[in-house]
């Protein structure tokens, strides 16, 4: 059996503010939503809370796509508010990693927009313009920048 990745899910604090800025930053687009889940308007049992939890109560998500087919479902947990939950920095979900054309402006997009450059921009095999630098969306989500595939940076090591 073969896997591929379809989209990668993100708890946001603000759900508008979060899609302002991939769309902004990164060019990524709406495909469907916003949607809104209230339990006060929904059956007994709901899709959301056998996915969720139980103890969601209230909740906005959206898909984001980028041009490459991969999206961002996006997540803001409004009952209970989850914004306090601090994950393990090397536990768990670490990053995700995007595609640029140009490292340069990308990173100075996210700086603009109210992200974090949180590292240098590392040339990773010498002589190949295979270059990445840590990043930081302004909810706290590390996002690395590749300027090629991870197949062409890494193939034939």
């Amino acid at each position: 059996m073969t896997a591929t990745v379809t989209h990668i899910g993100l708890a946001v604090p603000d759900l508008d503010q979060a899609i302002d800025w991939y769309c902004k930053v990164f060019g990524f687009y709406v495909l469907a939503g916003p949607y809104d889940f209230d339990e006060r308007n929904e059956q007994l049992f709901s899709m959301t809370q056998d996915l969720q939890g139980s103890e969601v109560k209230k909740m906005r998500n959206v898909h984001l796509m980028s041009n490459s087919g991969v999206g961002i479902e996006l997540f803001e947990f409004q009952q209970p508010d989850f914004n306090d939950e601090k994950p393990s920095p090397h536990a768990g979900f670490f990053h995700i990693c995007l595609i640029v054309e140009d490292i340069v402006e990308s990173i100075e997009k996210v700086v603009v927009h109210g992200g974090k450059q949180r590292s240098k921009i590392w040339n990773i095999n010498e002589g190949k313009p295979h270059y990445l630098v840590y990043a930081e969306d302004p909810f706290g989500h590390i996002i690395e920048l590749y300027t090629r595939s991870t197949a062409e940076v890494y193939g034939n090591k």
